[in-house]
């Protein structure tokens, strides 16, 4: 039922159309991407997992037609979108490559399920972005992960405990920033900056290792023991010290990279959109690649 891609003239009839847009720009989708969407019934550019500037929105619709936003809820729980699709072609525009986040996934498999047709049109990724244009390796990033805002007081740990695992085995850490401060995926997005990141790191950092000290008894697997000396060892570092590279706005006109450390993010501004990189130990290629971002 569903495919991995197809060319503009197979379109179906009816169904879904899951079409990635690209880093942030119209530029950067491919042909087959815009084609697709412009000949769909229906146009939905979800809103909530990344966002476009809105001036290349706005040139996206004078390419393709209307286009309507939608934001968790709706993705979610995509009565309303399957209900369309049944009877027309609708197109969902997501930032990057559509099957990125487990939310599409998760909809284009309820789309089989519901007899919807689905096909996919890839688009670039800022996973496949950063990791070439910081200058690391490929084969030396771990699992990444996202860093959240604080939601009324609480933050998540496991951003810090993903870093921790990763660069204990030697891999670097691509960590996003969270869009949305309400937790709600509703709308009032406020893509993190780098000084909200610092924040979210301190209070990341004080919680996990107040965490370690209530539960000081020994651990009851190896494993949990092995992931803990991993906690351990990344807190006995400083964190304000420990590198970091700033990437903003990849992919687009507006890209840049910064090679600074934690402590350093309260006074970077960053661009519309930023992710981060925590190296774990670099290769003198590295090495000399990461020194190229590096301000005066």
């Amino acid at each position: 039922m569903a495919e991995e891609s197809a060319p503009a003239n197979t379109l179906p009839k009816t169904g879904l159309l899951l079409i990635g847009m690209g880093p942030g720009s119209v530029a950067g989708m491919t042909m087959e991407a815009i084609d697709a969407a412009k000949n769909a019934d229906h146009r939905r550019y979800e809103a909530y997992t990344a966002l476009w500037p809105e001036k290349e929105l706005e040139l996206l619709e004078q390419k393709i037609g209307s286009i309507k936003r939608v934001m968790r809820p709706e993705v979610e729980q995509p009565d309303e979108l399957f209900q369309l699709a049944k009877n027309s072609l609708v197109a969902l525009l997501v930032v990057g490559d559509p099957l990125q986040a487990t939310t599409h996934v998760d909809l284009q498999l309820q789309a089989i399920e519901h007899e919807i047709e689905c096909q996919v049109f890839h688009g670039v990724s800022i996973t496949t972005i950063v990791t070439g244009a910081v200058g690391l390796s490929n084969y030396r990033f771990g699992r990444q992960t996202t860093l959240t805002y604080p939601y009324g007081g609480w933050i998540a740990t496991s951003p810090l405990e993903m870093i921790a695992i990763n660069k204990a085995r030697g891999l670097h850490s691509l960590i996003l920033f969270d869009l949305d401060p309400t937790g709600q995926g509703t709308g009032e997005q406020r893509p993190m900056k780098p000084r909200d990141a610092k924040r979210s790191f301190e209070l990341m950092w004080d919680k996990l290792d107040e965490h370690l000290k209530q539960f000081s008894n020994p651990p009851n697997t190896t494993l949990i023991a092995v992931q803990e000396a991993m906690f351990k060892a990344l807190l006995n570092e400083e964190m304000n010290d420990l590198p970091a590279i700033l990437c903003s706005d990849m992919g687009t006109q507006d890209q840049k990279i910064i090679f600074a450390t934690i402590g350093e993010l309260e006074d970077l501004e960053g661009g519309r959109l930023n992710c981060l990189v925590i190296p774990a130990w670099t290769s003198e290629v590295e090495e000399k690649a990461l020194l190229r971002w590096k301000q005066e």
